[in-house]
């Protein structure tokens, strides 16, 4: 490589250093046009920032003043005059003469028209009268129930064992009166009742629905649970209750 730049002819090289020259020109010259433009920009910016107000002749001015006034209304509030009436003396000394000032202890004598007035009637129409509904018995089931329904040997145990007591008794009444059905015995039905009873505020027994497998197991069943002595309400905050209670009956052969 060296050698070959030894042998590069002066025309060669000339025409190279033109070509940086003429880069290196057009490089300032597009310098010198950028600065110039900026400056020009920078002047009007400048100008424009800082620019006085135009003066307005005289005339002009009181022309613009005259348009931009405005009248505002006034509002006059008229006082009324007060006439002063004239008071009548004569009407004065009436009252004075008609209300007299006396002492605590003077006995004051009521007159006939206060004591003979007659006392307003007061009409009350059947709208005005608010007729309250007796409230409605809401049956309850024997767990939730306060205080339970019992037959009369339970009264005297304590509550903790008045349930127990309860079934109990129920027990001994369904073996005593118990009866299997001869149709159902001959054709060898058996199976398990439930009566769904309701124990009323008066201690009477009402029967609500059975599910029973035959119609003579379930006709027996009632009869058993119709037989039921009065018993001793249940009561919930003090007040007799309807109490709801199911009690299954198994009706089973030897």
């Amino acid at each position: 490589m060296k050698n070959f730049k030894k042998y590069l002819s002066k025309p060669q090289k000339e025409s190279r250093f033109a070509k940086k020259d003429l880069k290196i020109k057009g490089g300032f010259i597009r310098f010198q046009i950028g600065l110039v433009a900026s400056l020009i920009f920078c002047y009007l910016l400048i100008e424009s920032a800082f620019a006085v107000p135009k003066v307005l002749p005289e005339n002009d001015i009181e022309i613009l003043e005259e348009d931009m006034s405005y009248s505002v209304p006034v509002f006059e509030v008229e006082k009324e005059k007060v006439k002063a009436e004239k008071i009548d003396k004569s009407l004065v000394k009436k009252l004075d003469n008609d209300f007299k000032v006396v002492d605590d202890d003077t006995k004051v004598k009521a007159k006939d028209e206060f004591l003979n007035k007659p006392e307003p009637k007061v009409e009350i129409s059947l709208v005005d009268i608010k007729y309250e509904k007796p409230e409605e018995d809401v049956d309850v089931s024997f767990i939730a129930i306060e205080d339970k329904p019992m037959f009369e040997e339970c009264k005297d145990l304590p509550k903790d064992q008045q349930a127990s007591c309860f079934k109990e008794n129920l027990d001994k009444h369904v073996r005593r009166t118990f009866r299997y059905p001869d149709p159902a015995q001959e054709l060898g039905i058996q199976g398990r009742v439930y009566v769904n009873f309701r124990i009323n505020k008066d201690g009477t027994i009402t029967i609500l629905n059975t599910r029973a497998p035959d119609k003579s197991l379930d006709e027996e069943a009632r009869r058993i649970i119709n037989k039921l002595p009065k018993l001793i309400p249940g009561k919930q905050r003090g007040r007799p209750t309807p109490v709801t209670f199911a009690y299954p009956i198994v009706f089973k052969l030897n």
